[in-house]
């Protein structure tokens, strides 16, 4: 029989400890990391005689803690479940199903000397997911929820001199699981670490350091839980000569500081301090910072922040959730070379480590609640969703502010949190309330934030996901009448009154996001904006093999889960194995905190930073003629304080009479940081400098030809037959072939929201792709129209459609060769009317087989080096690139549309170390330059696969020369593509000459 207190929404029971910080003491501790015998059982219903300490455990299996069993046995202990908003058991809350994996964890440990002076001693869990069951020496310890939280257990009347054994047992599934909906994998087990702490007598049971900072003057309050024979207790901070006493608890008062420097996310100044008595020291770290908003501005010392910020969840690869501080180390590392300044901590605490480092490296946090019950929210959907919701539900009260305490007290010393969030996507009602009530009263000097409070009746800074550029621009705008959601406009008025950010935008899934350049425009024409947060930061792929034994990132549904929300879980700017994408360069670009404004002959330059001037930068320049740099050198600029511009003169430059002249300006660092080398690119900027080139565009006299299909034509390098291409420059060669389909990206799969005015030739709740494939632009087939052809021009005419469509698209593919023997391919694409739909290209796609070498790289004098698609090409900047065709193309967890690259001028692709075929991109009438991408896969054939291994082999590499392509928008979750980055059925000419 399941024990009822799986059904109990209570927050555990037993001999649990009052939350606090997660403090650095001298005082003595034993981890309880390592091995553990392990069982799991199908059900709940499992003997207590485990805990027993004579029981026989010698025949069970070995199972490291920290680590989750479902990650480790091959699937002997069951496999991972990915939802993102579904439940995986029944919604019957509080209850949990009979079927519910429960894993015995046993050991043994001898407790070490020097615990026999301890006063007390504490059992800490850092992290067990969901509900779990604690013995030491055969007597119950307690019952801990709340998974990611930190639970202390007073083990002092059961633990004993020399060997224990504890017992602990782990249900997957209790009623605290319908509090953790948190889209992402469900992981059962002991994920962080087990600790005993030998708490001394007289001992400083819990430390709060707030430290203020006002026109270089800072405040330290201090707040101290200890007993009074504790006192007397010492404070030293020594860099600032402060070694303060206090004898008693009524002695304790604030400490004013003449001279500090600020703690910010730029200029992470932290100071050791430590607090000790004779019982034992305390270590910490704190900086200065002060937090408030004022009118509707969000302000750290005074200065209004932006975060350009990453919702980060836990994550990896093959040990799921369980922490590894060098790991962490490193990908913090990465989020501040590509700008990221701000972490939102999605939806959880995190390991307490990971804020020292954010404390260290210098991050803004928003740290969260473990809350979200969003499965509730198409419950009783009729009636407007969220029935039952334990958010609203007084039996669920408790847990919810347990939870929030416990988040709280164990985080408070960090400087880096600057603002609290309650959970997300929990809906809401008077827990939650309450959760705010509590915050407010505990700690005033942060603010409360949760995205659901959508009429500000208990939070601070108002705050959205995935509000559209337009919506956004209106809450950003005083006097906006713009509705609001889940407002009345009184309600509305309120919220435009508070400081906004966007806890989730830009949803990062597959090739993505666009237009993070609108929304960055938008934060600096609006003060109110104040940034946001990218969902999300990492892939979530968890490493696994094929039956054959290929290794690949497994996403929902990998693991025959029942329900599952497939790879919605892959929506990261860096891949599962921590491959930056290039969404991340664009943001890097578009957020970097130097802006380059080119006058007549000057260059002004703003420091966008919050609190850092640019002492720590060079600006260095260089001039390229082609993309070959000819002249470098670096820019004498004095440091900019922050919010200040400068303007001084353009560098002389050498322009070409005959290429293209490109100046392009880095902000480099000067020397090392903790995050990144000497002469890293904090910002760039490029400037196109060429002198006025005649348009080479024009469309050219036409040849007199004749109608009728040649059996064999030689033009140049180029060979026909009836018609067809079939060699270039010796090499068998397919097509022009008209491509009007890709493969289509996670975002063109997002159902529309189809919002007016924004969404371009949307239906409401259908997707692009299925827009695309009704009208059969996957299933496109050719009729050869017309054939006419000279002694040095072929025209062919093409008539392409799909089965059962009347509409069509009239090609002209008209082949010249000079008196010099060059050949010009000049490509006219005119759409039938009756076109209904955006198209995702429009392009030429050339098939090359391998013969005796495949085509296996490319160089190119165009944007670059990433692919850039019409939202997405900040970071694009135009040069002279090479890279091999796996490089061109990113390997997302689920095959879709890559590699784009856009502007092109000249192409050069090779095979087996030579050069196989050069040519040269022109643009047509209007100016505009096609794009190109290289793969070894069809888009048909990309489309078909779910997982990269799943492509076909391939004897062919297809060149694809674009002259338009559809925007990328972020419809997976958010807006779609902006109307003018959408591409509308329309003539367009694309030109090539080869040689």
């Amino acid at each position: 029989m399941t024990p009822a207190y799986l059904s109990d929404t209570a927050p555990g029971r037993g001999a649990r400890s009052a939350p606090r910080s997660w403090l650095h003491t001298d005082a003595p501790s034993l981890s309880l990391n390592g091995d553990w015998a392990f069982r799991l059982c199908p059900t709940a219903a499992v003997q207590d005689d485990v805990a027993e300490t004579d029981y026989d455990d010698s025949g069970w299996a070995q199972l490291p803690v920290p680590s989750h069993w479902v990650l480790h046995g091959d699937g002997a202990y069951g496999r991972p479940i990915y939802t993102n908003v579904q439940y995986p058991f029944p919604i019957d809350p509080p209850h949990v199903p009979d079927e519910n994996p429960t894993g015995d964890h046993r050991r043994r440990f001898t407790l070490p000397d020097d615990f026999d002076g301890a006063e007390r001693v504490l059992l800490r869990f850092d992290g067990v997911e969901s509900l779990y069951r604690v013995w030491l020496n055969g007597d119950e310890v307690g019952i801990g929820t709340g998974s990611r939280l930190a639970q202390e257990f007073d083990v002092t009347g059961v633990v004993r001199p020399g060997e224990n054994v504890i017992v602990v047992r782990v249900h997957q599934w209790s009623a605290a699981s319908y509090l953790e909906d948190q889209d992402q994998w469900w992981l059962p087990g002991i994920f962080r670490d087990v600790t005993l702490l030998a708490r001394p007598a007289d001992g400083i049971d819990d430390v709060w350091l707030r430290a203020g900072f006002l026109d270089g003057a800072g405040t330290l309050d201090v707040e101290l839980t200890a007993a009074a024979s504790a006192y007397p207790v010492t404070v030293r901070i020594p860099e600032l000569g402060v070694e303060q006493t206090w004898q008693s608890a009524a002695d304790v008062t604030t400490l004013t500081l003449d001279a500090v420097e600020p703690w910010t996310a730029e200029t992470p100044r932290l100071y050791d301090v430590t607090v000790s008595n004779t019982a034992e020291t305390i270590a910490l770290r704190t900086g200065f910072r002060t937090v408030e908003i004022v009118g509707d501005r969000f302000l750290v010392n005074g200065r209004r922040v932006v975060f350009h910020g990453m919702n980060r969840h836990e994550t990896h690869p093959v040990r799921g959730r369980v922490f590894d501080e060098e790991h962490a180390r490193a990908d913090l590392a990465r989020m501040k070379r590509y700008n990221v300044n701000a972490i939102r901590t999605s939806h959880y605490p995190p390991h307490p480590r990971l804020l020292d480092l954010a404390d260290e490296l210098g991050f803004w946090v928003i740290d969260e609640c473990d809350l979200e019950t969003h499965g509730f929210e198409s419950s009783g959907a009729a009636h407007g969703g969220w029935v039952g919701n334990p958010s609203d539900d007084p039996r669920w009260r408790d847990a919810y502010l347990d939870r929030i305490r416990r988040t709280v007290e164990r985080d408070k010393n960090h400087p880096s949190i600057v603002i609290w969030s309650l959970g997300n996507e929990s809906g809401t009602g008077a827990n939650l309330a309450a959760n705010a009530a509590w915050v407010h009263d505990r700690d005033p000097g942060r603010p409360v934030h949760y995205e659901g409070d959508y009429t500000g009746e208990y939070t601070d800074v108002y705050s959205r996901m995935y509000s559209s550029v337009r919506e956004t621009a209106e809450i950003g705008t005083d006097g906006s009448r713009y509705p609001l959601l889940g407002t009345t406009p009184g309600q509305g008025a309120r919220q435009r009154t508070k400081p906004f950010l966007l806890c989730e935008y830009a949803h990062a899934m597959g090739n993505g996001p666009g237009a993070l350049d609108a929304y960055e425009r938008l934060v600096r024409e609006h003060p109110r904006l104040h940034g946001g947060f990218v969902w999300e930061w990492r892939d979530h792929g968890i490493l696994t093999e094929t039956d054959d034994g290929t290794p690949f990132y497994a996403y929902g549904g990998d693991f025959g889960e029942v329900v599952h929300d497939g790879n919605f879980v892959m929506d990261g700017m860096i891949l599962s194995d921590d491959t930056p994408t290039p969404g991340l360069a664009e943001y890097k670009a578009v957020v970097q905190p130097i802006r380059f404004d080119v006058g007549d002959g000057t260059l002004t330059l703003t420091n966008l930073r919050h609190t850092a001037d640019t002492s720590d930068l060079s600006f260095r320049w260089r001039v390229e003629h082609d993309g070959r740099r000819v002249a470098r050198g670096e820019l004498p600029v004095d440091a900019l304080a922050a919010g200040e511009s400068v303007t001084v003169p353009l560098p002389a430059v050498e322009v070409a009479d005959d290429a293209e002249t490109w100046l392009t300006i880095d902000a480099v660092l000067q020397a090392a940081t903790p995050w990144a080398e000497a002469g890293h690119v904090v910002a760039s900027g490029q400037v196109d400098r060429s002198a006025r080139i005649p348009s080479v565009g024009a469309r050219p006299g036409a040849p007199a030809l004749v109608a009728g299909v040649p059996a064999r034509l030689t033009l140049g390098p180029a060979e026909f037959e009836d018609g067809a291409l079939v060699r270039l420059n010796g090499r068998e060669v397919a097509g022009p072939r008209l491509e009007l389909w890709r493969a289509p990206t996670d975002n063109d799969e997002g159902a529309s929201r189809a919002e007016p005015g924004e969404d371009d030739a949307s239906v409401p709740g259908v997707s692009s792709a299925a827009l695309w494939r009704a009208a059969g632009l996957d299933r496109l087939t050719h009729r050869i129209v017309s054939v006419e052809h000279a002694e040095d021009a072929l025209l062919v005419r093409t008539r392409v459609s799909a089965a059962n469509s009347p509409a069509a698209v009239w090609v002209d593919a008209l082949w010249t060769v000079d008196a010099d023997g060059a050949l010009t391919l000049r490509t006219e694409i005119v759409p039938s009317t009756g076109w209904d739909t955006v198209w995702p290209r429009i392009g030429l796609r050339f098939d090359l087989p391998d013969g005796d070498a495949p085509v296996d790289r490319a160089e190119w004098f165009g944007r670059g080096p990433l692919e850039a698609y019409p939202d997405s090409m900040t970071a694009a900047q135009v040069g002279r690139y090479g890279a091999t065709v796996d490089e061109l193309n990113v390997a997302y967890a689920r095959p879709q549309e890559t590699g784009h690259r856009a502007d092109v001028r000249t192409l050069t692709l090779g095979t087996d170390g030579a050069d196989a075929l050069r040519i040269a991109l022109i643009p047509d009438a209007p100016g505009r330059r096609p794009g190109f991408s290289l793969s070894r896969h069809t888009p048909q054939q990309v489309a078909a696969a779910g997982h990269p291994h799943e492509l076909p082999p391939s004897a062919t590499t297809h060149l694809f020369v674009d002259a338009a392509q559809h925007g990328l928008g972020s419809r997976a979750c958010g807006p779609d593509v902006a109307a003018e980055h959408a591409l509308r059925p329309e003539a367009r000419t694309i030109t090539l000459r080869f040689g």
